[in-house]
């Protein structure tokens, strides 16, 4: 943490080298010392410590100075800080207005000019006003601070993004938080440009791209190299578990992500039937081990960075990002995912961000701390998503449209569903309609059994329903099936022929795509079981076909 600010402010040059002399050397160690000449350019840096996210444990100011007093000065800074300790410097003159400053202004302490030796005229009061501050010091804290309104759908996605870079931040809401008001005055924004985001160094950005955060932040998002062995689209579990295979083995390997590594199992608040982690791990928890490992055998991972188009020149593949930039390889592997199924229901769309949302549990759930909390979706994501909400939300409604939840949920969500008393899951049930003006207000839902519905004040929706490949910028290049699933090996076999365009005497590796050296894996996969352990699985031994390809091409 930052050492504590003991601000000090005299006009007169003399006196303030002294005094801050005197400061330096018996609390040099402990706290940071500042000095400013006037009690406006001490109001100017107090907005950069207050934009800093700094304490301030001490103002020492002299009283006489000309356009502020030494009380005047005060009155504006203890608005900004308002736990500091605060003494003024007098001169014998001064007394009398020194002592009706301790009624008004609440002045700890004033002190006579001059205060040699200092050892029994200066450092035994500040002492003690240092120590009760101490006392009663609560260390802010010093990571990013998010400032919007909930509602915002730039507010949620910027919180969304550090959530999911694994990035610890900390939210204030600008209709409930004060010092929030206060830090958007200092940091001249509006609220129109909301959200601000700020930095521990004291900068700020206002309604910033993920990019620019990215940037930053320290996120690379440029490859430093041209050529690759292995490129890897896509950062969940295939593409980390490739990663870090390809890379150990040798291969010069670079992952490309477009939102944060983990794809949609990193926003899994918890995966209690991956092997060899018996009390269970969220999917944050997963894809930071995950990010460890792969750069700890050198893999780039470039984030947030999205591919545009692939092309190929034999023997190489090349990639084209969305920055105008391209690289190239021998062998790419596409981990693209999937997306949680967009629904065509009127009002949705409009309030996606600001009380709907898609995924994003642990970004949202303690802003619903005590509320009713609305899910829908009938699989472990939904189910995970509703046991972490049940922690915050005085109550977890799941609108599940089919019978049960044993056709898509894992039996050990299902009794854990079952024991949650704040839980309950509505079946046969789905929204047709969500109202609301600048945010979430309400729900039509209808039981599909008796063709009943019912409008319910809800403030937050979170849908987790489906699988959607975003595979459309692959379109007559990779063959897909009909739902835009990419095909593998022995499923772009037809009648016993191989792809079209494949010129290579052997078939498809199990897989490879249409393409040579161009693979899939997990969850864009057809056919592939959507499970983490099996996009681990399929990433793991793909690198093996990859070996093989290499084989043949180098």
């Amino acid at each position: 943490m930052a050492k504590p600010v003991i601000l000090t402010v005299d006009d007169d040059p003399e006196v303030l080298q002294a005094v801050a002399r005197d400061l330096r050397q018996e609390y040099g160690d402990r706290f940071r010392i500042l000095r400013a000449e006037s009690g406006a350019s001490a109001l100017e840096a107090l907005e950069q410590i207050k934009l800093r996210n700094q304490p301030v444990a001490l103002f020492l100011v002299d009283q006489r100075m000309p356009q502020m007093s030494g009380v005047e000065f005060l009155e504006q800074a203890l608005s900004m800080f308002p736990d500091a300790k605060r003494a003024l410097l007098t001169a014998y003159a001064d007394t009398d207005a020194a002592i009706r400053a301790i009624n008004t202004t609440k002045i700890d302490y004033y002190l006579m000019k001059p205060w040699d030796p200092p050892q029994e005229r200066l450092y035994p009061v500040l002492n003690d006003l240092l120590d009760d501050w101490q006392a009663t010091f609560h260390p802010p804290f010093e990571g990013i601070r998010v400032i919007g309104n909930r509602w915002s759908p730039q507010s949620h996605q910027a919180k969304d993004f550090l959530a999911r870079n694994q990035i610890p931040y900390q939210w204030m809401d600008i209709e409930l938080s004060p010092e929030a008001q206060q830090l958007v005055e200092y940091a001249d924004c509006d609220t129109l440009h909301l959200p601000l985001v700020l930095f521990a160094d004291g900068t700020n950005l206002m309604q910033p791209s993920n990019v620019q955060i990215a940037e930053k932040i320290g996120l690379q998002t440029q490859a430093e190299k041209p050529f690759y062995d292995l490129i890897i689209i896509g950062g969940g579990p295939g593409g980390l578990a490739a990663a870090v295979y390809g890379a150990s083995e040798g291969l010069r390997t670079v992952m490309i992500e477009r939102e944060a590594p983990g794809g949609q199992a990193g926003t899994s608040s918890r995966i209690e039937n991956y092997l060899g982690f018996p009390v269970g791990l969220s999917g944050g928890d997963l894809a930071r081990r995950a990010v460890t490992q792969a750069r700890r055998f050198g893999v780039e991972i470039l984030t947030p960075q999205e591919v545009t188009g692939i092309r190929v020149e034999d023997p190489y593949r090349f990639v084209q990002l969305s920055d105008g930039s391209e690289i190239s390889c021998h062998a790419l592997i596409l981990a693209l995912g999937v997306a949680w199924r967009r629904l065509n229901v009127p009002g949705l769309e409009k309030l996606t961000g600001a009380g709907v949302y898609y995924g994003a549990a642990q970004t949202e759930a303690m802003s619903c701390q005590g509320e009713e909390v609305y899910i829908i979706g009938g699989a472990n994501s939904a189910g995970q998503a509703a046991m972490y909400f049940s922690k915050y939300a005085s109550h977890v409604t799941m609108l599940v449209r089919g019978d049960s939840l044993t056709k898509s949920m894992s039996q050990y969500l299902i009794d854990q569903i079952g024991e949650t008393p704040n839980i309950t899951v509505k079946t046969h049930t789905s929204v047709i309609e969500a109202k609301g003006e600048t945010s979430l207000e309400a729900l039509t839902i209808v039981n599909a059994l008796t063709g009943e519905t019912q409008t319910v004040p809800a403030t937050s929706l979170f849908i987790f329903i489906g699988a959607q490949p975003r595979t459309e910028w692959l379109d007559g290049v990779v063959e897909k099936g009909d739902r835009g699933f990419i095909l593998t090996g022995p499923d772009l076999q037809l009648n016993g022929r191989r792809p079209k365009g494949w010129t290579l005497e052997r078939d498809p590796y199990l897989l490879e795509t249409n393409i040579p050296g161009v693979f899939a894996v997990g969850d864009v996969r057809q056919g592939s079981v959507k499970r983490v352990a099996s996009s681990v699985g399929e990433g793991s031994i793909c690198v093996q076909f990859v070996h093989q390809y290499l084989s043949n091409v180098v």
